[in-house]
């Protein structure tokens, strides 16, 4: 699988769990917000393997989205 091919798979899991917040009522998510979630903890650890990326979207839960959306902001506040 190409890097282009791999990256599509990854937007596509992303917009479909923007889609299951959506549905739960986070109307305002995006797969863009998905990723910078799940990918703000390799800042420090490097890219993980493909099954733990993927492990991190589809498992990624509301309470956690939001919480990181809260720290994101005191952050850019700073």
């Amino acid at each position: 699988m190409s890097d282009e091919e791999l990256s599509g798979v990854l937007e596509e899991l992303c917009r479909s769990k923007a889609e299951e917040f959506r549905m739960l009522g986070y109307e305002q998510v995006i797969g863009k917000d998905i990723w910078d979630c799940v990918s703000d903890k390799y800042k420090k650890t490097g890219i993980p393997p493909l099954h733990r990326i993927v492990n991190d979207i589809l498992s990624l839960k509301v309470t956690g989205f939001m919480n990181w959306m809260t720290m994101s902001i005191y952050k850019d506040a700073r």
